[in-house]
């Protein structure tokens, strides 16, 4: 399973992609995650359904320093990621 999802709030300056990496690689997760100029938050995640499904519950919230406001997701087809980036 793959999706695209946008995370919007305050979630940039607070660990929000350091700690996303440390979750997807506690639930076997692949893809990246990375700031966008707008504030926002942007990640590709792709795994089974159910860790697919807990990463995108762990999104709302965040970190403990962070407050998200909104998520904005589509799914999208497999691209076979071998780890868990964070793009820069």
């Amino acid at each position: 399973m793959n999706k695209k999802i946008r995370v919007t709030g305050n979630v940039q300056g607070v660990f929000f992609r350091k700690c996303t990496q440390q979750k997807a690689l506690e639930l076997g997760i692949k893809g990246w995650v990375k700031n966008e100029p707008d504030g926002s938050v942007l990640t590709e995640i792709e795994g089974e359904f159910y860790a697919v499904m807990a990463m995108e519950e762990w999104l709302r919230k965040g970190p403990p320093n962070a407050k998200v406001d909104a998520l904005w997701e589509e799914e999208g087809e497999k691209q076979g990621y071998a780890d868990f980036s964070i793009l820069y």
